[in-house]
């Protein structure tokens, strides 16, 4: 999916949510234990429900990893069931892969080719040789980690490198890596930064960012708008996880998932107009 798409799509349901499908067997309502593969059968019913106010979903590598052959199966089946029946959807495969060149295009291989994900979280520490195997496919994304919503970013993320910050460096010297960073990278940056995104948008003014931390975290959405969206375009994916996939316990789950969703999509739609979006 390139960035026009992204953004029509942004603008056609007035909403820039991205749902994480963060799926533990161990939280899911007791009833769908029964199924054949209990783990896509949420995935699909939450899906189905939400997709009318979300524009992004994104799979978190460790829950399906967790779970083994299984797990890795529902994967496969849940990014396949996005693409058939929700091909609107931007699908990001939040695995924070990133190493030498050699494996980085395996991994590249893996995500882009066999599984067909649009976008794949990545780690840049190793640098440009273990970022760039991902950036030679087309319509396909690369999410670079910046400045994260996690008590520990403090810990590297803002160590002084000079006159920067090292997240500043990182936001910097990643663009450099690719002829058109604006149309295949993103970043992301933590919702609990709050008025961080200016400092971002000084270093990235264009890029699209994937913000989490809005909701269980405690972020919050209007100053992710105010300091963050970028005039008539938007640029930025929300993710809600917990908030929106475990809104509740009993057989109304997806229904449950469905109004959380709406509330955020609402609550984004004015964000929108004040930024000339829609």
């Amino acid at each position: 999916m390139n960035r026009k798409q992204l953004v029509e799509n942004i603008r056609r349901k007035k909403s820039f949510l991205c749902v994480g499908l963060d799926t533990d067997i161990k939280k899911i309502p007791e009833h769908l234990l029964r199924e054949e593969d209990p783990v896509f059968a949420f995935n699909k019913a939450i899906i189905d429900a939400t997709a009318p106010f979300t524009v992004a979903y994104k799979p978190n590598l460790a829950f399906y990893e967790a779970a083994g052959v299984p797990g890795m199966l529902a994967l496969d089946k849940t990014v396949k069931y996005i693409r058939e029946n929700h091909p609107d959807c931007f699908i990001i495969a939040d695995a924070k892969r990133g190493d030498i060149g050699n494996t980085s295009a395996l991994y590249a291989r893996a995500f882009f080719e066999e599984m067909d994900v649009d976008a794949l979280t990545i780690a840049p520490y190793m640098g440009s040789d273990s970022v760039k195997p991902f950036l030679g496919y087309d319509g396909k994304w690369v999410i670079i980690l910046a400045l994260t919503s996690n008590p520990g970013s403090r810990d590297f993320q803002f160590l002084n490198t000079g006159s920067n910050r090292l997240f500043e460096d990182v936001l910097t010297t990643a663009q450099t890596w690719s002829e058109t960073p604006d149309d295949t990278m993103m970043f992301v940056v933590g919702a609990t930064q709050g008025e961080m995104f200016i400092d971002v948008r000084r270093v990235a003014p264009r890029s699209f960012l994937l913000v989490p931390g809005v909701g269980a975290q405690g972020g919050s959405l209007e100053d992710v708008a105010r300091y963050g969206m970028i005039e008539g375009e938007c640029g930025l994916l929300v993710n809600s996880s917990r908030g929106v996939i475990y809104a509740s316990k009993g057989e109304d789950f997806a229904e449950a998932a469905a109004r959380e969703a709406e509330k955020l999509a609402l609550s984004m739609e004015p964000l929108l107009k004040a930024r000339n979006v829609i």
